[in-house]
């Protein structure tokens, strides 16, 4: 019955919503958790991440496609075990005494890895939305769910970008930089993001995803985005306006032109197949 409730009130959803513009309406909202905002600006200290890059490095592959897609199934016990330990490091580290371009990366890096592991003790799945481990008659996949403890707080992939990322850094590149395990997403970065070079690695993360085809697709005048820009779009600017100019911001020269004279999108779409390796 739960399950049947939940899929019909998500096609009422769905039949409500046009085109783009009303996404945020049904995806969370950006609301601070005051307790994160500490840092120390003058801090030079940073947090090792060379146990994930290996991982990543090791399980994340480029397709022929252009998406970067994860070996989960080839995770070995040594594996599992690394990932592991590299999510309890970063919880035992006291992250409120850190300089803002590391806690950013820290939360990205925490965000991913989380991520990693709850789709790996819940495998075989064919999408995350599958690992329906979150509270709440309506919750859909693991987002809600207290995945982590961190200076003893419990925290959930919600938590981590909606209340922590989005409101703390105000940046839309974050929705390049947090990956949710599915095809329509940005790709997992190959390594982790570092406090020091956060921003060139965030922008890289932004022109990879804008200029594929999951970013924008314009076919015989008309635009269709992903469907990122439609559930967060006061993040890009609060109108499709500003998400065209988001996207111009980040468009190779041939996209650039196409977009010129654009003005309204069509539509959005999103593949929320799980990102394995095929």
């Amino acid at each position: 019955m739960r399950l049947l409730t939940k899929i019909s009130a998500f096609l009422v959803a769905i039949m409500l919503l046009p085109a783009i513009g009303s996404g945020s309406l049904f995806a969370p909202s950006a609301e601070l958790w005051d307790r994160w905002s500490a840092h120390d600006a003058g801090n030079r200290a940073t947090i090792d991440h060379a146990d994930w890059s290996a991982l990543l490095a090791k399980h994340v592959k480029q397709g022929s496609d252009g998406v970067a897609r994860v070996s989960y199934s080839a995770f070995n016990d040594a594996d599992r075990q690394s990932l592991k330990g590299y999510i309890a490091r970063l919880a035992g580290t006291k992250i409120d005494g850190y300089a803002r371009g590391e806690q950013m990366a820290y939360w990205i890096n925490l965000y991913n890895a989380v991520t990693i592991d709850v789709i790996l003790d819940n495998m075989p799945v064919e999408t995350i939305r599958d690992i329906d481990i979150s509270p709440g008659l309506l919750a859909d996949g693991p987002w809600g769910k207290k995945l982590v403890s961190v200076q003893g707080e419990e925290l959930s992939l919600n938590d981590i970008e909606h209340r922590i990322l989005r409101p703390i850094w105000q940046d839309p590149r974050i929705h390049y930089g947090v990956n949710c395990a599915s095809i329509g997403c940005p790709d997992l970065r190959a390594s982790a993001y570092t406090g020091s070079g956060i921003d060139a690695e965030l922008d890289a993360a932004a022109r990879a995803y804008v200029n594929h085809p999951r970013g924008v697709t314009i076919a015989g005048g008309s635009v269709t985005v992903s469907s990122i820009y439609d559930w967060f779009i006061d993040d890009f600017g609060g109108d499709e306006a500003g998400v065209l100019a988001h996207l111009r911001q980040y468009a190779n020269p041939d996209l650039q032109a196409k977009l010129t004279g654009i003005t309204s999108i069509e539509d959005s779409a999103y593949d929320w197949d799980l990102n394995d390796v095929r």
